[in-house]
C-alpha cells in the first residue's frame, strides 16, 4: 500500500559492537527486519538507508517527499543538533517518527535535547531493537488514523 523510509544515522552500522552494554548486542540489520516485517503484516514496503554522513540523511529524507507515506528515523547524535536534519523534516508532509534505542532523558545532559523531536509526528524511545516494531507500528497506525493505508 504506502512505502515507509527508515533512516538510520551515525555509527548505528555498528551496532551488536558499539558499546553493547549501551545499545545491546542485536545488529542493525535485525532491527530493521523486525521493522520490515511490521510494515508487511500491514501491506506496506520499508526501505532503509543509513549513512554517517549527514547530507546524505538530509537527501534521504528530501527524496521521502511525495514518494514516502512514513518516514521513522533513528538520527543518531545529529539528534542533537542537525538542523539542517530537523529542517528537511519539517519540509515532508508525511508521518515521521523519531527512534532512540536508549531513552536519551536518562543520559548525558548533550542527549536530552532532541532538534527533530519539534519537526517530528511522535517519538519511541527507550525500548532497543523492540522500539523499531515499536515505530513501525506507531507509523502504521498513524497512516490509518490519516486514511492514507
Amino acid at each position: 500500500m504506502a512505502t515507509i523510509l527508515l533512516v538510520s544515522g551515525p555509527n548505528l552500522n555498528l551496532l551488536g559492537e558499539r558499546e553493547p552494554a549501551v545499545y545491546g548486542t542485536d545488529t542493525l540489520d535485525e532491527c530493521v527486519e523486525d521493522a520490515r516485517a511490521v510494515a508487511a503484516t500491514h501491506g506496506h514496503t520499508l526501505e532503509h538507508v543509513q549513512s554517517n554522513h549527514e547530507g546524505d540523511l538530509v537527501d534521504a529524507v528530501q527524496g521521502a517527499r511525495g514518494r514516502c507515506a512514513a518516514i521513522i528515523i533513528n538520527a543518531g547524535a545529529l539528534t542533537h543538533y542537525s538542523y539542517s536534519l530537523a529542517d528537511a523534516l519539517a519540509s515532508y508532509d508525511g508521518v515521521a517518527v523519531e527512534l532512540h534505542l536508549t531513552n536519551p532523558s536518562a543520559r548525558d545532559a548533550w542527549r536530552q535535547r532532541s532538534v527533530v523531536a519539534p519537526v517530528v509526528t511522535g517519538t519511541v524511545a527507550g525500548f532497543g531493537r523492540a522500539g523499531y516494531r515499536l515505530a513501525a507500528d506507531a507509523a502504521v497506525g498513524e497512516l490509518a488514523r490519516r486514511g492514507e493505508s
